[in-house]
């Protein structure tokens, strides 16, 4: 059984584990914090301004969210980002469509404060809003040099922790090039996840699909929950 603190941290229950990033105004683990603002000195050294856009969010955040989307309240994009009717949808189509661009409550990795969205502020106009789109962060996008900029530092081993948890495509969520994740910390967290708990944790709140998803939780899990250990840095 986890500790009730390790339990609130793993699933976003409350936010006792993160600090405030003074730029942003986002909620980051304090390790990630630091490994982000060191990476951003390196960054304006060379012409970027990265700011973190989305940070900690809580379970209940990710339960409206995916509450809405399964209610057809908010949209459900297919692979190519085109609207979903999910009144068309099976229960199962429906919870997968979601689990492409929308992390399950419990199972974010934002929940731990160790994962952030970032855009480059030195590349946006004053009136620009930031939409976090795959042509956003494409080599040819507002964001491309940033990202590649970044590939470079992380597969030189110099990103301080730092990776993309989902740069490719691996049959479950679509690739994000604009989420970073603090690989230390989040590793182990990720390794304190099962999908058990995960099912226990949905099962104790409103959840909509919640029997489907329960269902279909082994397959969830590997697909769109576990990132491989393979994919993490050299944690050593």
């Amino acid at each position: 059984m986890l500790a009730a603190p390790l339990k609130r941290m793993l699933f976003g229950l409350s936010d006792e584990h993160v600090i405030v990033d003074p730029r942003s105004g986002q909620l980051l683990h304090p390790e990630a914090l630091v490994a982000f603002e060191r990476l951003c000195a390196d960054a304006r050294a060379a012409g970027f301004d990265p700011l973190v856009v989305s940070g900690f969010r809580s379970f209940e955040r990710q339960r409206t969210i995916w509450n809405n989307k399964a209610a057809g309240l908010r949209p459900v994009l297919d692979s190519s980002g085109v609207a979903l009717d999910v009144a068309q949808l099976s229960a199962v189509q429906t919870a997968f469509a979601i689990l492409r661009w929308s992390a399950l409550p419990g199972a974010s990795r934002h929940h731990w404060g160790t994962d952030f969205d970032v855009v480059d502020v030195a590349a946006m106009p004053d009136d620009y809003r930031p939409q976090l789109t795959p042509q956003e962060v494409a080599d040819e996008g507002i964001f491309g040099p940033f990202h590649c900029w970044l590939d470079a530092r992380i597969a030189a081993g110099k990103s301080y922790g730092l990776f993309r948890p989902y740069a490719k495509d691996r049959g479950g969520v679509a690739p994000e090039r604009w989420h970073l994740s603090y690989a230390p910390r989040a590793f182990e967290l990720q390794h304190l996840l099962s999908p058990e708990r995960l099912c226990e944790q949905l099962q104790s709140c409103e959840l909509e699909l919640c029997d489907t998803v329960c269902a279909q939780m082994d397959e969830i899990y590997t697909r769109f929950v576990c990132v491989p250990d393979h994919c993490y840095p050299d944690l050593g």
